[in-house]
């Protein structure tokens, strides 16, 4: 998931319930991650003047906002306290998050709540469809908590909610940004099966900082994931991101994208690891937008049809104008191959 949160004004670790989902009990203040209580406080850096960002509260965004409350929809860009949410929801774009909003995992970035899981909403597939509908959007990204629970880990219904948004807006692109579905499987199958326009799965950091970062995870899993799906099928535009900031090295990020296009993964991204409380993984360093322009310049010299780095990048960011250069990239390289031909 992508979830490279900012940091928040609520108590550290701990959350309001009542905006969606099902916390057990309403109105009341829920541990939102129960997991971190022990861990030692990590001081929370003063963040430099490229990573600040306005507050969020146009028009369009109050409209936003009120129609994912209406539909009772969850969205990463609130659970994870994405700092582009304000400009995104400017544009009516918000990233959909399915299968509740409390997972099974418990990495150590991440400020998606964990716990017990929500119920799954049989109904929670077209409205999805209608807030799409509503909003206009011309593409639009779909991601979701791990759900280590569930047999399928959910794959079923990223299927039914993509097949309803096509039902609902034919002409709106799709991407989905899926858990790994460790141990699920058929999983990715039936994902892929739906046709999305584009698969995102993140790898998140380097694989030395997996154990730390994303315990519940498997770097060489998580890269095959992204291997199959374009195996499955080759015209499907594949995507995978990092956070930087978190104690790697830049041999280590240049070796995740080599990983990464030996799997044939299209479009990166990267973006700085933003430290959600004093519960969590501690900011080791904020990476300069002058490193960041070198990790593009090595990452297209890899490969890579696209991609974005820059401190405030995020998965969904930019993602609909993204896209449409994803295509064009394609576009040109194969007719570059044709009249090599």
């Amino acid at each position: 998931m992508d979830v490279r949160a900012n940091p928040r004004v609520e108590p550290a670790g701990y959350r309001s319930t009542g905006q969606g989902g099902d916390s057990g009990i309403k109105g009341a203040a829920a541990p939102r991650h129960p997991e971190k209580a022990h861990r030692p406080d990590s001081p929370i850096l003063r963040k430099p003047d490229w990573l600040r960002v306005k507050a969020p509260g146009s028009p369009e965004y109050r409209a936003t906002h009120r129609l994912m409350r209406e539909l009772r929809l969850n969205t990463v860009c609130e659970e994870a306290g994405c700092p582009n949410i304000g400009e995104c929801w400017k544009e009516k774009h918000a990233t959909v998050m399915i299968l509740g909003r409390v997972c099974t995992r418990a990495c150590t970035f991440c400020n998606v709540a964990t716990g017990r899981p929500d119920r799954l909403d049989p109904h929670e597939p077209q409205r999805v469809a209608e807030a799409v509908a509503a909003l206009g959007l011309s593409h639009v990204v779909v991601t979701s908590v791990d759900r280590d629970d569930l047999d399928d880990g959910g794959a079923g219904q990223f299927a039914l909610t993509i097949a309803a948004i096509r039902a609902a807006a034919p002409a709106t692109t799709i991407e989905v940004l899926t858990p790994d579905f460790l141990r699920k499987d058929g999983a990715l199958e039936t994902v892929i099966a739906a046709r999305p326009d584009i698969f995102n799965h993140n790898l998140e950091t380097v694989p030395r900082l997996y154990a730390e970062v994303r315990p519940g995870a498997r770097y060489f899993h998580s890269l095959r994931l992204l291997d199959q799906s374009k195996r499955l099928d080759q015209a499907l535009f594949t995507k995978s991101g990092i956070m930087v900031g978190l104690g790697e090295d830049r041999t280590e990020v240049l070796q995740v994208m080599d990983d990464l296009r030996s799997a044939a993964v299209d479009f990166l991204t990267i973006g700085q690891y933003l430290q959600p409380t004093l519960k969590h993984h501690a900011i080791a360093r904020f990476v300069t937008p002058e490193e960041f322009a070198g990790y593009k310049r090595s990452a297209l010299g890899k490969g890579f049809l696209l991609v974005s780095a820059s401190p405030l990048t995020r998965s969904s960011y930019h993602a609909g104008e993204d896209f449409a250069q994803l295509r064009a990239a394609r576009a040109a390289q194969l007719a570059a191959d044709q009249s090599i031909l």
